[in-house]
């Protein structure tokens, strides 16, 4: 006997997708605590669905409880502008004013020192020593530049014998000259002792032992320096006296130097 099985058929019903998702998901034993759904509104087609490890919705309500929440949006940034660039201060110059530099001088050269002339005689290193030690106690002695071989612009002395010196200023020294071409110390005061009439010896330690000793000079008495003599000179009075010095120097009336040894009379 042939048995006919029918099957079971659904009740004919309106098709609501959200009622069949619903079903399949409790039978497949998926619980969760959320489910969502996202229906496409023009052909009401499912585009998406998730269920998560959670409680399962218990109602609409819960549906839409668990629908995604758009996160707000983020509070926009304050704008932030540059202050606007001011323009460069011009500084206040700051130093001295109405003040002229002025160079510094550059100091004047020092004179060069006068080369030393060697005396080339006994008689003129004994003046030269002399000298240099008179220089310690007595005043320089004014010494004539006059180059002439006679000097006739003097002043006239008592003495006829320094009047005649005092015209034979500025002549050079000649060691052993005994005209106005040149004279040494003895040289000299013979020649004038000659103008005058009077006849000396040539050297000065000569001249040293024949005039007569005075402790009192006058003008035109000889003044001696050593014993014996190495130079001679013609007293004109007070500390002055005429003489030819030495090498590189000129017949002159100076102050006497240093101090003399004796005075002698002819």
């Amino acid at each position: 006997m042939a048995h006919s099985t029918h099957g079971r058929h659904r009740a004919p019903g309106r098709h609501n997708p959200v009622s069949e998702l619903s079903v399949i998901a409790s039978r497949a034993g998926v619980t969760g605590a959320k489910a969502s759904a996202v229906l496409a509104a023009s052909g009401g087609l499912v585009a998406a669905f998730a269920l998560p490890a959670s409680a399962a919705p218990d109602s609409a309500k819960d549906v839409q409880a668990a629908a995604p929440v758009t996160p707000a949006a983020a509070p926009a940034a304050p704008a932030i502008s540059a202050p606007a660039v001011s323009a460069p201060v011009k500084a206040e110059a700051v130093g001295v004013s109405g003040v002229t530099a002025v160079a510094k001088p550059k100091p004047k050269p020092k004179p060069k020192p006068k080369p030393v002339v060697r005396e080339e005689t006994s008689e003129g290193r004994r003046v030269a020593a002399a000298e240099r030690t008179s220089t310690r106690t007595a005043p320089k002695a004014s010494r004539s530049t006059t180059r002439t071989s006679v000097n006739t612009n003097v002043a006239q002395s008592s003495s006829q014998i320094v009047n005649i010196a005092r015209g034979l200023l500025g002549i050079a020294y000649v060691y052993g000259g005994s005209t106005p071409a040149g004279f040494d110390c003895s040289g000299f005061t013979q020649y004038v002792y000659r103008k005058a009439g009077i006849s000396i010896p040539r050297t000065a330690s000569a001249q040293q032992r024949e005039g007569t000793r005075v402790s009192t000079p006058k003008p035109g008495d000889l003044v001696f320096y050593g014993s014996p003599a190495w130079h001679v000179g013609i007293y004109t009075g007070g500390d002055m006296m005429i003489d030819s010095p030495r090498p590189g120097k000129y017949s002159s009336e100076r102050n006497m130097f240093g101090t003399p040894t004796e005075f002698r009379r002819y």
